[in-house]
């Protein structure tokens, strides 16, 4: 009991440490978890909103599936760095065609020079483990108006490759503004709040911005569960000083209960909450990564480390009980 309180005590250090961090620059985001979590809620309409004419040619009644352990490990073999958010899905087009799209959301704010080349290592190495044609998407959600993508090509003495995906840059998107805001689309908004991060906006700028969205969102009739998704992704894009969070909670319970919303008193809950995970899973992984390193020194190599990276809250909880008893590193992660 003893030693769980110790860990208990060390994770409450981190997680405080971590919050402290998070608020010194307003605009620090871990905007890759919200992308994938908006992918995952609303494919059809990211596609329907971004790639309209992909999107015509699936068959949507076959439905779609996620394919996150196929992608993992072309990722992994790949060797190309970190981990971006990327999804893999498989669809069915309507002239009865499986095609696996690969999307990729760049999210940093500076160019990168080789994105083009690691958009084509990816689609032609998962083609070359599964065999199955694979039509890569990006889109480019960074702040560098001059980066663009979309094309790869190399060659020699006549030996030639041509790689051409489709790209869309969101950036290009907020000369349209109002055609965003008439759109019932529910990814619209995910596409509005991802700008209105980009603008750096001083910090109670970004929180009238904030509130002007949720105020949009709660006007488009969408139901109880999606509007609580939606306002918790808007939440999690525009990050803003906790004292201003706290205001703009005040706010939108107040706007929800003055339009006789009352889940929406809710989402307070929710929307304190939301912050507090983020910091309970990154300070459980950096717990895990001490005491991995203290306890096994070298042999908790890089792969290890990669395998804590990626973990899901529940993995790590587990790893981090068999360590009190596990003798050798192998013994942490030998099973799921």
């Amino acid at each position: 009991m003893q030693e769980w309180q110790s860990v208990y005590t060390v994770f409450r250090a981190f997680d405080t440490l971590f919050r402290n961090e998070r608020m010194k620059d307003t605009h620090i985001a871990d905007q890759d978890s919200p992308w994938k979590e908006a992918l995952e809620q609303w494919f059809p309409d990211f596609m329907a909103l971004l790639f309209p004419d992909i999107y015509r040619e699936i068959d949507w009644s076959q439905g779609y599936r996620f394919l996150d352990k196929e992608l993992q490990k072309t990722v992994r073999d790949a060797e190309l760095g970190r981990r971006y958010a990327d999804k893999l899905v498989k669809v069915i087009t309507r002239a009865n065609r499986e095609i696996w799209v690969l999307i990729h959301v760049e999210v940093q704010g500076q160019r990168e020079a080789g994105f083009d080349h690691r958009m084509y290592v990816y689609n032609y190495r998962l083609y070359d483990r599964y065999q199955v044609d694979v039509v890569s998407l990006a889109v480019l959600a960074d702040d560098a108006p001059n980066f663009r993508a979309g094309n790869f090509q190399r060659g020699l003495w006549g030996c030639e490759v041509h790689f051409r995906f489709p790209s869309i840059k969101l950036l290009d998107l907020a000369d349209d503004w109002s055609v965003l805001e008439k759109d019932p689309n529910p990814f619209a908004l995910v596409v509005m709040a991802q700008l209105k991060a980009l603008e750096r906006s001083e910090p109670h700028q970004l929180k009238d911005a904030k509130f002007g969205l949720f105020r949009l969102l709660l006007g488009r009739g969408y139901d109880r569960e999606q509007i609580l998704e939606l306002l918790r992704i808007i939440d999690w894009l525009m990050v803003l000083p906790a004292a201003l969070e706290s205001e703009l909670a005040d706010e939108l319970d107040a706007y929800g209960q003055e339009n006789k919303m009352p889940y929406i008193t809710s989402f307070e809950r929710v929307y304190t909450r939301r912050g507090e995970q983020i910091g309970i899973h990154k300070g459980h992984t950096e717990i895990l990564h001490h005491q991995l390193k203290e306890k096994f020194g070298s042999a908790y190599t890089p792969v290890y480390r990669e395998r804590v990276d990626t973990a899901e809250s529940e993995q790590i909880l587990k790893w981090s009980s068999r360590l009190l008893t596990a003798e050798t590193i192998e013994e942490v992660f030998e099973n799921p």
